[in-house]
């Protein structure tokens, strides 16, 4: 399937899912670089966003925001799927509407994949899983990406779960960067990990987080120089005092915490917090 070196991806999002748990604003353009990552090449991308009509009638500033937002994602390459919400009434009379994309999305990820190497899903939705199960069986590679709710059988049906925390600038970090209380100079980054490495009665570890969208992400061991991850040093103080030490390592715990250069020794970690527990 690879021609000159190239893999071919396909990237399904599931925007309302991804919206609604913890990807609100979400950059398409890095969800790009990212599945494209090790020379790939975007053959399908596909984004399927809800559009309710009767709110865009009676609010322009919805309508306006949607019409941008979706500008935004064809200016990015994206094929952008509106579905319609479906307003419907249910058995004590309350009102509801509907806007799932789920069909379309599995149909056309099976199949536009006979044209593709490697499938991205974008979505937490535990519906997906039989759509992995297929697309692994016409011999396509897939991996899912989400942030919070994202269902169990999934992440473990996938070929890789990405968390979205981690793949840098996905999304947004409040202040991300932040100067040295003593040295105006020096410029501290916040990023976002997890705890690979631990040692409770000696009170350090090591944390792991993701330096760059370039080389494989099974290739955990930072000395590599193709490697796309880093590691810093971490010190149980500098640790959040409500996480429980002797829980790490866990790699289901997601942290966001600030890295520091230390000269001749690499990264230290610093004020550490919990932000996601899968």
């Amino acid at each position: 399937m690879e021609r000159n070196g190239q893999i071919k991806v396909g990237v399904y999002v599931d925007v309302v899912n991804i919206a609604q748990n913890g990807g609100f604003g979400m950059q398409y353009n890095i969800l790009r670089e990212f599945a494209c990552r090790d020379n790939g090449v975007a053959i399908r991308l596909n984004a399927y966003v809800a559009y309710d009509e009767e709110m865009a009638k009676k609010n322009s500033d919805y309508r306006e925001r949607s019409r941008n937002f979706h500008s935004i994602l064809r200016d990015f390459g994206y094929k952008v799927i509106v579905k319609v919400v479906r307003w419907f009434y249910d058995e004590q009379g309350n009102r509801y509407g509907k806007a799932n994309a789920d069909l379309d999305m599995a149909v056309d990820a099976l199949m536009q994949s006979e044209r593709l190497d490697y499938v991205l899903l974008v979505t937490g939705d535990g519906d997906f899983v039989q759509v992995v199960r297929a697309l692994q069986n016409k011999g396509c590679r897939v991996e899912v990406l989400a942030f919070k709710n994202v269902s169990h059988v999934l992440r473990n049906e996938a070929d890789v779960f990405t968390s979205g925390y981690l793949v840098p600038e996905l999304s947004l970090i409040e202040n991300q960067y932040k100067y040295d209380d003593k040295d105006d100079n020096e410029k501290r980054k916040i990023v976002r990990g997890v705890c690979y490495s631990f040692f409770p009665d000696k009170g350090f570890g090591f944390m792991r987080f993701m330096k760059s969208l370039s080389g494989g992400l099974w290739i955990t061991d930072s000395r590599k120089s193709e490697s796309p991850y880093d590691t810093a040093f971490v010190h149980s103080s500098q640790i959040q005092e409500n996480i429980e030490t002797s829980s790490l390592p866990n790699r289901e715990q997601i942290f966001e915490f600030e890295i520091k250069p230390v000269k001749d020794k690499g990264w230290q970690a610093e004020h550490i917090k919990l932000i996601y527990h899968y």
